[in-house]
């Protein structure tokens, strides 16, 4: 990997570990725009402040939009959504697993 390709990743994760980031991401991926209420409702303990500040990051980013329907993800936020479902069936398995071991 190049120092660009780095440099890229290191942008992504630093807005991806903004806190609740990818519950907003989350919440937005079954593709229906969501109002800012339903958005706070579906994320769960987020303040509006909060919300507000992650929703601005992620808009800038290109990964979220708001329409006249509420917020929803771009096509580049869909597609890192789509990139990202591995992550659901991983974290089921994994789990399970550390379930076990208690």
């Amino acid at each position: 990997m190049n120092s660009k390709d780095n440099a890229a990743i290191s942008q992504l994760l630093g807005l991806l570990e903004a806190r609740y980031a990818l519950r907003v991401l989350w919440a937005l991926r079954d593709g229906h725009a969501q109002t800012f209420r339903l958005l706070q409702d579906s994320v769960g303990g987020i303040t509006p402040n909060t919300l507000n500040t992650r929703i601005k990051q992620l808009r800038e980013a290109g990964l979220v939009s708001h329409g006249s329907d509420g917020y929803s993800l771009t096509p580049v936020g869909a597609d890192l959504i789509k990139r990202m479902s591995d992550l659901q069936a991983f974290a089921a398995k994994w789990a399970m697993s550390s379930a076990r071991k208690k």
